[in-house]
């Protein structure tokens, strides 16, 4: 029998820790859920399960990440549609009744602890502006509606968290009628006089793709809004977090674009995860032909890059 090699090793452990996760999860709760048990039930040491996940959050971040039910839905033609299908995609992994379920303790956990409170509400933020941008797609004449998105998220959030107490084929049907509302939604121009200068540069982009790439901290995440309206060119959002963060991040998204994908009328963002570090809370580079053309720091750096007029390189 062929020997596993270090990477396929790791795999078969993070997998392992995972399964033994969900079952624990399920079982007792995230509260009363215990490393010591997770990794007895996998056949790990507590060492083990530490050395893939840096604490009991993140694995459960995690598991939920994975648990992801399969979507069908038919492509959206008309706002009321899309809210529709994005209200029963998002549903679909919440029980009827008030059954125990794998996500019952999100909200309260990240809500309980000011390190995750405030990226998770900006994370959702994100998710509304990615529903919003889709039903404008749809329907380019009803102005901004991002605020109809927040309301729907909002509906699908409390659902969620009252398993049972109200028939979820109402949320649906309540979520497809904000089309019909009006919020008043406006998107005024966000480049204010002490926003972010921008430097024009020659430089390598080396991994980077081309178009406009904007590095945020998950606490400002809804920034890279102020970049997907200045440009019609590519945009790359990358989330700079520790492990927990990004696992949470990769969590909120990722269900937000499982939910939009059977649209076909979601915007165009790529979403990458990396590592802490980055001097400021928000960057942002244009990226032409390999190379980086512009770049700036600070706030307002995501509209400064993305509206900024870069002549391309000779």
């Amino acid at each position: 029998m062929a020997r596993l090699s270090r990477v396929e090793h790791q795999r078969l452990t993070r997998e392992k820790v995972l399964a033994a996760a969900r079952a624990e999860f399920l079982l007792y709760g995230f509260r009363d859920a215990k490393i010591d048990d997770i990794a007895e039930r996998a056949e790990l040491t507590r060492g083990a399960v530490y050395s893939n996940f840096p604490g009991k959050r993140a694995l459960y971040f995690a598991v939920l990440a994975a648990e992801r039910p399969a979507v069908t839905a038919a492509p959206a033609t008309t706002r009321a549609q899309a809210l529709h299908e994005f209200a029963r995609a998002w549903l679909a992994g919440v029980p009827i009744s008030s059954e125990a379920w794998l996500g019952r303790d999100l909200l309260p956990e990240v809500m309980a602890d000011e390190a995750t409170r405030k990226p998770f509400a900006q994370l959702v933020k994100l998710s509304a502006i990615l529903l919003g941008l889709t039903l404008e797609r749809l329907d380019p004449g009803a102005g901004r509606q991002v605020r109809v998105a927040e309301q729907a998220l909002t509906m699908l959030h409390g659902a969620g968290q009252f398993s049972g107490f109200t028939d979820l084929f109402d949320v649906v049907r309540a979520c497809e009628h904000l089309a019909a509302l009006d919020l008043g939604d406006s998107w005024p121009p966000p480049h204010l006089a002490f926003a972010a200068k921008v430097d024009v540069v020659d430089e390598p982009a080396g991994d980077l793709p081309d178009g406009v790439v904007v590095t945020l901290a998950p606490h400002r995440v809804s920034a890279v809004e102020e970049a997907m309206r200045a440009t019609s060119d590519d945009v790359t959002l990358i989330v700079a977090a520790g492990e927990e963060l990004a696992l949470l991040a990769e969590l909120v998204i990722g269900d937000t674009l499982h939910c939009l994908e059977p649209l076909r009328a979601a915007p165009p963002l790529r979403v990458l995860y990396g590592p802490e570090g980055v001097s400021t809370t928000e960057t942002a580079v244009r990226v032409t032909n390999g190379r980086i053309v512009a770049r700036a720091e600070g706030f307002g750096a995501c509209h400064a890059v993305a509206s900024h007029p870069v002549r391309p390189l000779l």
